[in-house]
């Protein structure tokens, strides 16, 4: 069951039966549409309950997100068994309102962030990672030593992309000449991007790979010695189950501060550091890198740490 936003998955979308069911986010900052809101929600309770009367299933899972809310709502009046499943170290909205009609409490993280009345419901079960991600499950940490090139690889979204892409061609014109040609970087940009990027990246004359888009970003992560990335829930979750170190950057202003949360409980496990935005500098950032490049063996017990945060 989703709502109407299911039609841009096309047919492609893998499930035996789709339901449509209305939906709404409810917003305290606009409450002009409240109103109209509600009613779409119940709306989508009476379709849900119409659909789970006809289909008694013995159990229904919510993902986060409004359109959770008429299923759940809905089979915890039936009398039907639920669980909601939270990806981020923080629950969002959504699930905070369902998490007292929930009789299970599914956590990406070892801690999540909950109202106190429902935390002995919480099961740590980890987050979804797709089979390409699992298929590089606990892979070796590469070799690294002084003349051996240290693979670095950086990522993060629309909005990741496109900052990575204006602060990593300064942050690397800050290294020596040394650092540079010990070094090979993998590079995840924008379209619109791409072309400026690999223009600052060729003068500096060191090995570099861009893309898009990589449909193997698992083996990529795989392959590396460092991320440099978001922290995203399936983010955090795919560098915890393959056991590779990152700097994250979270999301800025991203609500509920989940990216934060999320990087604080990885970079807490010791498997990362964090470094905000609005602080970053490219030498100090240049500096930091060199340092760790040049330390095997915190990147190593990183690793190691990243893999013991991972849930499969």
């Amino acid at each position: 069951m989703t709502d109407e936003r299911v039609k841009d998955y096309g047919k492609s979308f893998p499930a035996a039966e789709t339901h449509m069911v209305p939906s709404a986010t409810l917003s305290l900052h606009q409450p002009w549409r409240m109103p109209v809101g509600t009613l779409r929600l119940y709306r989508g309770y009476r379709r849900a309950r119409a659909i789970l009367q006809a289909l008694k299933p013995l159990t229904v899972v919510g993902f986060g997100g409004y359109p959770s809310f008429p299923p759940i709502i809905a089979a915890a009046l039936l009398g039907i068994p639920t669980c909601v499943h939270e990806q981020n170290a923080v629950m969002g909205r959504a699930n905070r309102a369902l998490a007292r009609f929930a009789t299970k409490i599914a956590s990406s993280f070892p801690k999540l962030e909950a109202p106190p009345k429902v935390r002995k419901k919480i099961t740590v079960t980890g987050n979804p990672v797709r089979d390409v991600a699992l298929s590089e499950k606990a892979s070796p940490y590469p070799l690294l030593s002084a003349d051996v090139s240290f693979n670095l690889l950086v990522f993060g979204g629309s909005q990741g992309a496109r900052f990575f892409g204006e602060f990593m061609p300064q942050v690397l014109a800050e290294f020596s000449r040394e650092a540079l040609a010990a070094s090979r970087l993998v590079q995840q940009c924008r379209p619109e991007d791409i072309e400026a990027v690999r223009k600052a990246y060729a003068k500096l004359g060191f090995k570099f790979e861009l893309q898009p888009f990589f449909a193997d970003m698992p083996k990529r992560i795989a392959q590396s010695h460092l991320v440099v990335c978001r922290s995203g829930a399936s983010t955090i979750a795919e560098l915890g189950v393959i056991g590779r170190p990152a700097i994250m950057v979270p999301l800025p202003n991203a609500l509920d501060n989940d990216q934060l949360r999320n990087a604080e409980s990885f970079a807490g496990a010791g498997a990362g550091w964090i470094r905000q935005q609005a602080q970053l500098e490219p030498k100090e950032f240049a500096a930091f890198l060199t340092g760790l490049r040049y330390d095997g063996e915190e990147l190593r017990r990183a690793a190691a740490a990243a893999l013991g945060h991972g849930v499969p």
